[in-house]
């Protein structure tokens, strides 16, 4: 047995993947979910791990691991995120694979969950490189993915750039039919990708989030909120709070930890941290050292919009906002929200928070299927009209069964797959 440290991004996937797990196994308990579907629903139908080369800018070469894990299909192909970033770990998809499976049941939507991704840093890389790299990885997935079968989109590392060259390598290596495009989602709108798939995921947690407001005759002019994480989902977000009357008073990322009882210009830093990659330097005077500060602040609503397990019992005794909104993929403990929600803070969890995202890349896979385009405001309205009739389902079943709303969330989930598979039978 290794008596090896283990690395601090590693105990992040392995606490992100046990805490999937248990929720999982204390939602199937509690609902007495079908045993023959509770054990499908426990492990993955697929885990795929690749090591392939690439040539580098200097004529020598690197090998690259990637993963994809598929986690379950029953409702339709597999969908989720391709994650390029140094912490890709097993642990780490296997968890997210399962939340995506949650995720698109809980939306009603003919989509299954999967996740994947390579391990390495973009940033560390050229253009061209990061082209080679995304391009020898979707040849080597091969007929793992497909229109029809396994659907990519972007994640942590990846943009639309790089949906655009899977979606072009797939195209001329294994289509060449005018439904390739819809073989990956959260492409360029020039490359068949849908208008408001990049904001989907922030601004659908701000239309969760209105509707608490709302369910707590709470008006949002005049409120104030927080950031952890100012990338895409966390801008978009804030850019849709700030539309609605609210006050960003502190932000945080990987790079530093900005507070401003003033308020922070949403447009000016999404401005700024495009040409830097970072809030740092953005406004230096009111910068902080100190990342407690930045937990402790009083305001109205938290957007956690980064990584996962930010929020742990070392630091959920500091938090005072009212309301947290999980736009990010597990970033509370189990252990932290006991604590949380034992001091009366309420929590829109990642599996209906974050949704947005999955939403509008199944409506980018109907256009791309069809041979449509839909304009910004048919998005948008089916956008909200799907969210707000998920987010109120779990509100009336966290309300009937007095639990969490994480809680009801997977009761309504794990319900509807429990519906189908014992409609269909498990063959043979």
């Amino acid at each position: 047995m290794s008596n090896e440290p283990v690395s601090a991004e590693t105990e992040s996937a392995m606490k992100l993947y046990q805490g999937v797990c248990d929720r999982f196994e204390q939602m199937a308990t509690y609902i007495k979910l079908d045993e023959k579907v509770h054990a499908i629903m426990s492990q993955p139908k697929a885990e795929v791990m690749i090591h392939f080369p690439v040539k580098m800018d200097d004529g020598s070469y690197q090998l690259f691991k990637g993963y994809r894990i598929q986690h379950n299909n029953l409702l339709g192909p597999y969908k989720g995120g391709m994650r390029f970033s140094p912490e890709v770990s097993l642990d780490e998809v296997k968890g997210l694979a399962m939340l995506m499976t949650l995720k698109c049941a809980l939306a009603k939507l003919p989509l299954g969950g999967a996740k994947g991704g390579i391990k390495y840093n973009p940033n560390d890389h050229s253009p061209e490189e990061n082209q080679r790299i995304t391009r020898r990885f979707t040849i080597a997935l091969g007929h793992n993915i497909g229109p029809s079968y396994d659907i990519p989109a972007p994640d942590m590392g990846t943009n639309a750039q790089y949906m655009d060259w899977m979606m072009d390598t797939y195209h001329n290596l294994y289509g060449r039919k005018i439904e390739d495009k819809a073989v990956v989602t959260g492409k360029s709108v020039a490359c068949g990708g849908s208008v408001g798939r990049a904001s989907a995921t922030g601004f659908g947690a701000v239309y969760c989030l209105e509707e608490w407001a709302k369910g707590q005759g709470m008006p949002l002019k005049g409120t104030t909120f927080s950031i952890q994480g100012f990338g895409n989902v966390g801008s978009h977000a804030a850019q849709k709070l700030e539309e609605l009357g609210a006050t960003l008073v502190a932000v945080n990322d990987h790079t530093a930890t900005l507070i401003n009882p003033d308020g922070i210009s949403i447009a000016e830093l999404a401005d700024y941290v495009m040409e830097h990659r970072g809030i740092k330097g953005f406004q230096p005077e009111n910068e902080v050292d100190d990342i407690d500060r930045f937990w402790s602040q009083h305001v109205e609503f938290m957007v956690l919009a980064a990584l996962e397990n930010v929020i742990t019992r070392e630091n959920a005794d500091l938090i005072r906002a009212k309301l947290i909104v999980e736009g990010a993929n597990g970033p509370v403990t189990t252990g932290a929200e006991a604590m949380l929600l034992k001091k009366g803070i309420q929590i829109i969890p990642d599996i209906l928070a974050n949704m947005g995202g999955v939403i509008v890349s199944y409506f980018e896979w109907v256009q791309n299927r069809n041979s449509e385009y839909w304009s910004a405001a048919t998005v948008d309205e089916k956008l909200r009209e799907k969210l707000i009739a998920a987010y109120r389902q779990v509100v009336a079943i966290s309300e009937e069964e007095k639990i969490s709303m994480r809680q009801a969330a997977y009761v309504e989930s794990l319900k509807h797959l429990e519906s189908v598979y014992l409609k269909r039978g498990v063959w043979p």
